[in-house]
């Protein structure tokens, strides 16, 4: 297991790799075989890593919301939700976000709204999603801020058989 203290640097490392791995992919790859590699893949890991232990994509992803989703964060939190979105958020079409970076309901790695986490927050890394292949720069991107998204990257180019 990789530590989240380690990640971003080994990331680091490994940036041009992963932008070569992506062309070879986009070069070489099956798209409908890679998405069932990478659904594999993701559920192999989070049974493995412990989200609650790691959070980091709490801290370095913004958190994007829906009306509804506010409705039910504010509700679960008894906060005014006119005063909740003037202090910690701004409009983004018609959903809105932080206005910082690291998201407001995360408590000591403890989540305050898990009764009603956002899809943004239950969907994340997205690597069980379909169309993975034309995704993959914000795979890449991930990859620095969650192990798991480390992690399968490594095991698609042992696959793949890429150097």
């Amino acid at each position: 297991m990789i530590e989240v203290k380690a990640i971003k640097r080994l990331e680091n490392l490994k940036e041009e790799e992963n932008l070569r791995f992506r062309q070879f992919l986009k070069m070489n790859a099956d798209p409908d075989k890679l998405d069932r590699q990478f659904k594999e893949l993701h559920n192999k890991y989070f049974k493995i890593y412990d989200c609650s232990k790691c959070r980091n994509c709490c801290r370095e992803l913004g958190t994007v919301i829906t009306e509804d989703e506010l409705d039910a964060i504010t509700k679960t939190l008894h906060i005014d939700k006119e005063k909740f979105k003037k202090k910690y958020l701004e409009e983004d079409d018609d959903r809105y976000k932080f206005k910082t970076k690291s998201c407001q309901f995360l408590n000591n790695n403890n989540c305050k709204v898990k009764k009603c986490l956002p899809k943004s927050c239950k969907d994340y890394p997205f690597t069980d999603k379909e169309d993975r292949l034309y995704s993959m720069y914000s795979i890449i991107g991930n990859a620095s801020i969650c192990p798991v998204v480390y992690e399968i990257l490594e095991e698609l180019k042992k696959e793949y058989n890429f150097k």
